[in-house]
Protein backbone atom coordinates (compact mmCIF):
# COMPACT_ATOMS: atom_id res chain seq x y z
CA UNK A 1 0.00 0.00 0.00
CA UNK A 2 1.68 3.52 -1.24
CA UNK A 3 1.29 5.84 1.26
CA UNK A 4 2.59 9.30 2.50
CA UNK A 5 4.71 10.16 5.44
CA UNK A 6 6.78 12.81 7.17
CA UNK A 7 10.60 12.36 7.46
CA UNK A 8 13.23 14.23 9.52
CA UNK A 9 15.26 15.85 6.60
CA UNK A 10 17.86 17.67 8.80
CA UNK A 11 19.02 19.05 11.64
CA UNK A 12 18.52 22.63 12.68
CA UNK A 13 21.87 21.88 15.38
CA UNK A 14 21.67 22.44 19.10
CA UNK A 15 21.29 26.27 19.03
CA UNK A 16 19.38 26.52 15.50
CA UNK A 17 15.84 27.26 14.87
CA UNK A 18 13.65 24.62 13.56
CA UNK A 19 12.44 25.27 9.70
CA UNK A 20 9.71 23.74 7.64
CA UNK A 21 12.42 22.25 5.63
CA UNK A 22 14.18 20.60 8.95
CA UNK A 23 10.96 18.04 7.65
CA UNK A 24 10.34 15.90 4.09
CA UNK A 25 7.35 14.75 2.78
CA UNK A 26 7.63 11.62 0.77
CA UNK A 27 5.91 8.49 -0.36
CA UNK A 28 6.56 5.32 0.91
CA UNK A 29 4.79 1.55 1.19
CA UNK A 30 3.42 -0.36 4.26
CA UNK A 31 2.69 -4.06 3.65
CA UNK A 32 -1.09 -4.98 2.22
CA UNK A 33 -1.97 -7.72 5.16
CA UNK A 34 -1.55 -7.26 8.60
CA UNK A 35 0.03 -9.43 11.32
CA UNK A 36 -2.33 -10.68 14.19
CA UNK A 37 -1.78 -8.19 17.56
CA UNK A 38 -1.60 -5.33 14.62
CA UNK A 39 -3.92 -2.84 13.97
CA UNK A 40 -4.21 -0.75 10.72
CA UNK A 41 -5.34 2.68 10.89
CA UNK A 42 -5.58 5.84 9.06
CA UNK A 43 -4.20 9.38 10.94
CA UNK A 44 -6.75 11.86 11.57
CA UNK A 45 -4.67 14.04 13.99
CA UNK A 46 -1.27 14.72 14.77
CA UNK A 47 0.09 17.13 17.60
CA UNK A 48 3.10 19.27 17.53
CA UNK A 49 4.43 20.13 20.62
CA UNK A 50 7.81 22.33 21.75
CA UNK A 51 9.55 19.13 23.72
CA UNK A 52 9.89 17.97 20.38
CA UNK A 53 12.93 20.51 19.91
CA UNK A 54 14.72 17.67 21.76
CA UNK A 55 14.12 15.03 19.21
CA UNK A 56 15.60 16.93 16.95
CA UNK A 57 18.97 16.61 18.40
CA UNK A 58 20.87 13.71 17.63
CA UNK A 59 22.22 13.45 21.78
CA UNK A 60 19.41 14.53 23.69
CA UNK A 61 17.60 11.15 25.12
CA UNK A 62 15.47 10.37 28.20
CA UNK A 63 14.18 7.06 29.36
CA UNK A 64 11.35 8.50 27.16
CA UNK A 65 12.34 10.44 24.78
CA UNK A 66 14.23 9.63 21.90
CA UNK A 67 15.99 11.81 19.19
CA UNK A 68 14.38 10.86 15.68
CA UNK A 69 16.38 9.84 12.80
CA UNK A 70 17.47 11.66 9.51
CA UNK A 71 15.41 10.04 6.93
CA UNK A 72 13.41 8.06 9.04
CA UNK A 73 9.45 8.91 10.02
CA UNK A 74 8.68 11.52 12.78
CA UNK A 75 6.24 10.33 15.67
CA UNK A 76 4.20 12.07 18.53
CA UNK A 77 0.64 12.19 19.77
CA UNK A 78 -1.77 10.99 17.29
CA UNK A 79 -5.15 9.67 16.65
CA UNK A 80 -7.01 7.54 13.98
CA UNK A 81 -9.86 5.60 13.11
CA UNK A 82 -8.95 1.64 12.99
CA UNK A 83 -9.60 0.28 8.80
CA UNK A 84 -8.48 -3.19 10.59
CA UNK A 85 -8.01 -5.31 13.35
CA UNK A 86 -6.15 -8.67 14.19
CA UNK A 87 -6.43 -7.21 18.01
CA UNK A 88 -9.27 -8.36 20.28
CA UNK A 89 -9.54 -4.88 21.86
CA UNK A 90 -10.31 -3.18 18.09
CA UNK A 91 -12.55 -3.36 15.80
CA UNK A 92 -13.17 -1.14 12.35
CA UNK A 93 -14.51 2.49 12.65
CA UNK A 94 -12.62 2.63 16.57
CA UNK A 95 -11.08 5.72 17.57
CA UNK A 96 -7.95 5.51 18.86
CA UNK A 97 -4.72 7.53 20.12
CA UNK A 98 -0.77 6.60 20.69
CA UNK A 99 1.84 8.88 22.34
CA UNK A 100 4.24 7.58 19.38
CA UNK A 101 2.07 8.20 16.57
CA UNK A 102 3.90 7.87 13.17
CA UNK A 103 3.84 10.95 10.76
CA UNK A 104 2.27 8.82 7.58
CA UNK A 105 -1.54 9.01 6.40
CA UNK A 106 -2.03 5.45 6.96
CA UNK A 107 0.15 3.10 9.58
CA UNK A 108 0.10 -0.34 11.05
CA UNK A 109 0.65 -0.23 14.64
CA UNK A 110 0.96 -2.46 17.51
CA UNK A 111 -2.66 -2.88 19.10
CA UNK A 112 -1.21 -2.61 22.18
CA UNK A 113 0.03 0.30 22.73
CA UNK A 114 -2.93 1.95 21.80
CA UNK A 115 -6.07 3.78 23.32
CA UNK A 116 -9.38 3.48 22.82
CA UNK A 117 -11.16 6.85 22.45
CA UNK A 118 -14.86 7.42 23.54
CA UNK A 119 -16.01 10.52 21.24
CA UNK A 120 -18.64 11.12 23.42
CA UNK A 121 -16.38 12.61 26.33
CA UNK A 122 -15.89 15.71 24.17
CA UNK A 123 -18.95 15.98 22.02
CA UNK A 124 -17.44 14.38 19.30
CA UNK A 125 -14.41 16.74 18.78
CA UNK A 126 -11.59 14.04 18.38
CA UNK A 127 -8.55 16.67 18.62
CA UNK A 128 -9.33 17.64 21.90
CA UNK A 129 -8.15 14.08 23.03
CA UNK A 130 -4.41 15.78 21.67
CA UNK A 131 -4.73 18.98 23.82
CA UNK A 132 -7.16 19.46 26.55
CA UNK A 133 -8.56 16.27 27.19
CA UNK A 134 -5.14 14.52 26.28
CA UNK A 135 -1.57 14.55 27.59
CA UNK A 136 -1.61 18.67 27.22
CA UNK A 137 -4.27 18.91 29.78
CA UNK A 138 -3.23 16.08 32.22
CA UNK A 139 0.00 18.09 32.48
CA UNK A 140 -1.61 21.29 33.54
CA UNK A 141 -3.69 19.70 35.82
CA UNK A 142 -1.18 16.56 37.49
CA UNK A 143 1.49 19.65 37.67
CA UNK A 144 -0.97 22.01 39.59
CA UNK A 145 -2.10 19.26 41.88
CA UNK A 146 1.05 17.19 42.29
CA UNK A 147 3.68 20.74 42.32
CA UNK A 148 1.64 23.27 42.90
CA UNK A 149 -0.35 22.86 45.55
CA UNK A 150 -3.40 24.48 45.19
CA UNK A 151 -5.68 24.85 48.11
CA UNK A 152 -9.22 26.28 47.78
CA UNK A 153 -9.54 29.52 50.14
CA UNK A 154 -5.62 30.48 50.66
CA UNK A 155 -6.38 33.48 48.69
CA UNK A 156 -3.39 32.21 46.40
CA UNK A 157 -2.06 34.15 43.49
CA UNK A 158 -0.61 31.93 40.55
CA UNK A 159 1.07 33.59 37.57
CA UNK A 160 1.73 31.67 34.04
CA UNK A 161 4.24 32.00 31.53
CA UNK A 162 3.84 31.19 28.19
CA UNK A 163 -0.20 31.35 29.08
CA UNK A 164 -1.69 31.76 25.78
CA UNK A 165 -0.04 28.33 24.46
CA UNK A 166 -1.80 24.77 24.90
CA UNK A 167 -0.87 24.08 27.99
CA UNK A 168 -0.51 27.99 29.49
CA UNK A 169 -3.93 28.78 28.60
CA UNK A 170 -5.29 25.46 30.16
CA UNK A 171 -3.16 25.62 33.41
CA UNK A 172 -4.31 29.57 33.93
CA UNK A 173 -8.27 28.01 33.83
CA UNK A 174 -7.13 25.44 35.87
CA UNK A 175 -5.62 27.17 38.49
CA UNK A 176 -8.71 29.02 38.84
CA UNK A 177 -10.66 25.77 39.03
CA UNK A 178 -8.50 24.23 41.64
CA UNK A 179 -8.97 27.20 43.72
CA UNK A 180 -6.28 30.16 42.86
CA UNK A 181 -7.42 33.36 43.70
CA UNK A 182 -5.79 35.68 41.26
CA UNK A 183 -5.05 34.45 38.10
CA UNK A 184 -2.04 36.15 35.84
CA UNK A 185 -0.37 35.29 32.47
CA UNK A 186 2.30 36.85 30.66
CA UNK A 187 1.95 36.29 26.51
CA UNK A 188 4.08 37.78 23.64
CA UNK A 189 1.35 39.80 21.65
CA UNK A 190 -1.74 42.58 22.97
CA UNK A 191 -4.50 39.76 20.69
CA UNK A 192 -3.07 36.97 23.43
CA UNK A 193 -2.78 38.71 26.52
CA UNK A 194 -6.52 40.02 25.44
CA UNK A 195 -8.15 36.55 25.05
CA UNK A 196 -6.38 35.39 28.33
CA UNK A 197 -8.65 38.11 30.15
CA UNK A 198 -11.86 38.12 28.18
CA UNK A 199 -12.01 34.33 27.29
CA UNK A 200 -10.34 32.36 29.47
CA UNK A 201 -10.93 34.22 32.70
CA UNK A 202 -7.27 35.02 33.48
CA UNK A 203 -7.59 38.52 35.86
CA UNK A 204 -4.69 40.07 34.24
CA UNK A 205 -1.61 39.53 31.89
CA UNK A 206 1.43 40.66 30.70
CA UNK A 207 3.19 41.54 27.37
CA UNK A 208 6.23 40.92 28.00
CA UNK A 209 7.51 42.10 24.39
CA UNK A 210 6.26 45.79 25.64
CA UNK A 211 5.99 46.59 29.57
CA UNK A 212 8.43 45.44 32.15
CA UNK A 213 7.47 42.18 33.34
CA UNK A 214 9.16 43.05 37.09
CA UNK A 215 7.53 45.90 37.42
CA UNK A 216 3.85 45.03 36.08
CA UNK A 217 4.25 41.89 38.25
CA UNK A 218 4.40 44.09 41.23
CA UNK A 219 1.63 45.81 40.47
CA UNK A 220 -0.42 43.10 39.35
CA UNK A 221 0.29 40.85 42.24
CA UNK A 222 0.78 43.33 45.34
CA UNK A 223 0.54 39.90 47.74
CA UNK A 224 3.47 38.61 45.52
CA UNK A 225 3.22 35.14 43.89
CA UNK A 226 2.29 31.50 45.46
CA UNK A 227 2.26 29.41 42.47
CA UNK A 228 4.42 29.72 39.27
CA UNK A 229 3.17 27.28 36.15
CA UNK A 230 6.74 27.95 34.43
CA UNK A 231 6.43 27.06 30.67
CA UNK A 232 9.21 29.42 29.32
CA UNK A 233 12.37 29.82 31.52
CA UNK A 234 14.89 32.71 30.96
CA UNK A 235 14.94 35.84 31.69
CA UNK A 236 10.82 35.77 32.59
CA UNK A 237 10.95 33.31 35.06
CA UNK A 238 13.95 35.08 36.74
CA UNK A 239 11.65 37.57 37.42
CA UNK A 240 8.71 35.56 38.62
CA UNK A 241 10.69 33.66 40.78
CA UNK A 242 12.23 36.99 42.20
CA UNK A 243 8.58 37.51 43.42
CA UNK A 244 7.64 34.64 44.51
CA UNK A 245 6.93 33.97 48.43
CA UNK A 246 7.96 32.17 51.26
CA UNK A 247 7.16 28.55 50.81
CA UNK A 248 5.74 28.95 47.54
CA UNK A 249 5.86 26.45 44.33
CA UNK A 250 7.32 26.42 40.69
CA UNK A 251 5.62 24.28 38.38
CA UNK A 252 8.53 23.11 35.88
CA UNK A 253 6.53 22.45 33.55
CA UNK A 254 9.00 23.92 30.24
CA UNK A 255 11.68 26.11 29.38
CA UNK A 256 10.48 27.00 25.48
CA UNK A 257 13.04 30.31 25.09
CA UNK A 258 15.70 27.57 26.20
CA UNK A 259 15.25 25.35 23.56
CA UNK A 260 17.68 26.36 21.01
CA UNK A 261 20.36 26.68 23.13
CA UNK A 262 22.88 24.52 24.36
CA UNK A 263 22.28 24.46 28.19
CA UNK A 264 20.93 21.89 30.64
CA UNK A 265 17.14 20.90 31.49
CA UNK A 266 16.06 22.70 34.11
CA UNK A 267 18.14 25.74 33.22
CA UNK A 268 20.51 27.16 36.52
CA UNK A 269 19.06 30.14 37.95
CA UNK A 270 21.19 33.36 38.18
CA UNK A 271 23.13 33.24 41.41
CA UNK A 272 21.20 35.94 43.09
CA UNK A 273 17.44 34.45 41.57
CA UNK A 274 19.07 31.25 43.32
CA UNK A 275 19.26 32.85 46.31
CA UNK A 276 16.00 34.14 46.51
CA UNK A 277 15.15 30.47 45.45
CA UNK A 278 17.09 29.15 48.17
CA UNK A 279 16.34 31.75 51.08
CA UNK A 280 12.50 31.66 50.82
CA UNK A 281 11.98 27.78 50.14
CA UNK A 282 11.24 27.89 47.15
CA UNK A 283 9.78 24.60 45.20
CA UNK A 284 11.39 23.78 41.98
CA UNK A 285 11.32 20.53 40.71
CA UNK A 286 11.22 18.90 37.17
CA UNK A 287 7.78 17.46 36.59
CA UNK A 288 7.09 15.00 34.20
CA UNK A 289 3.81 13.79 33.51
CA UNK A 290 3.97 10.48 32.11
CA UNK A 291 4.99 9.71 36.14
CA UNK A 292 1.73 10.13 37.63
CA UNK A 293 -0.25 7.96 34.71
CA UNK A 294 -2.18 6.27 37.00
CA UNK A 295 -3.97 9.32 38.03
CA UNK A 296 -4.40 8.94 33.92
CA UNK A 297 -7.98 8.15 33.84
CA UNK A 298 -9.76 10.09 36.69
CA UNK A 299 -7.89 13.38 35.78
CA UNK A 300 -9.06 13.12 31.67
CA UNK A 301 -12.48 12.31 32.98
CA UNK A 302 -12.61 15.62 35.14
CA UNK A 303 -10.90 17.82 32.14
CA UNK A 304 -13.56 16.57 30.06
CA UNK A 305 -16.32 17.13 32.22
CA UNK A 306 -15.25 20.88 32.77
CA UNK A 307 -15.16 20.96 28.75
CA UNK A 308 -19.01 20.27 28.51
CA UNK A 309 -19.69 22.13 31.79
CA UNK A 310 -17.99 25.32 29.60
CA UNK A 311 -15.48 25.56 32.65
CA UNK A 312 -12.44 24.80 30.55
CA UNK A 313 -12.34 26.89 27.51
CA UNK A 314 -10.06 25.11 24.56
CA UNK A 315 -8.55 27.16 21.75
CA UNK A 316 -6.55 25.03 18.81
CA UNK A 317 -4.90 26.45 15.89
CA UNK A 318 -5.78 23.63 12.94
CA UNK A 319 -3.17 23.44 10.20
CA UNK A 320 -4.15 21.21 6.96
CA UNK A 321 -2.72 18.33 5.15
CA UNK A 322 0.57 16.20 6.39
CA UNK A 323 2.82 18.30 3.92
CA UNK A 324 2.40 21.42 6.41
CA UNK A 325 3.21 19.84 9.37
CA UNK A 326 6.77 21.57 9.14
CA UNK A 327 5.39 25.15 8.27
CA UNK A 328 2.85 24.35 11.96
CA UNK A 329 6.07 22.96 13.73
CA UNK A 330 7.94 26.12 12.34
CA UNK A 331 4.99 28.58 13.31
CA UNK A 332 4.80 26.76 17.31
CA UNK A 333 8.24 27.30 17.71
CA UNK A 334 8.04 30.32 17.24
CA UNK A 335 5.14 31.09 19.54
CA UNK A 336 2.94 32.61 16.87
CA UNK A 337 -0.35 30.29 17.92
CA UNK A 338 -2.87 30.46 20.39
CA UNK A 339 -4.12 27.44 22.30
CA UNK A 340 -2.84 23.91 20.51
CA UNK A 341 -1.18 23.36 17.61
CA UNK A 342 -2.72 20.43 15.72
CA UNK A 343 -2.33 19.14 11.89
CA UNK A 344 -5.29 17.87 10.38
CA UNK A 345 -3.89 14.66 7.91
CA UNK A 346 -7.58 13.34 6.66
CA UNK A 347 -11.14 13.27 7.04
Amino acid sequence: MIIERVVLNSRPGKTGVPVAENFRLEQSTIPDTIQEGQVRVRTLYLSVDPYMRYRMNDDRSSDYLQPWHLSEVADGGGIGVVEESKHNKFAKGDFVTSFNWPWQTVAILDGGLLQKLVPELVDGRLSYFLGAAGITGLTALLGIREKGHVTAGANQTMVVSGAAGACGSLAGQIGRLEGCARVVGIAGTDEKCSILVSEMGFDAAINYKKGNVAEELRELCPDGVDVYFDNVGGDISNAVISQMNENSHVVLCGQISQYNKDVPYPTPLPPEVEKIYKERNITREEFLVLNYMDKQEASILQLCQWIKEGKLKVRETVVEGLGNIGDAFQSMMKGGNIGKQIVSVSK
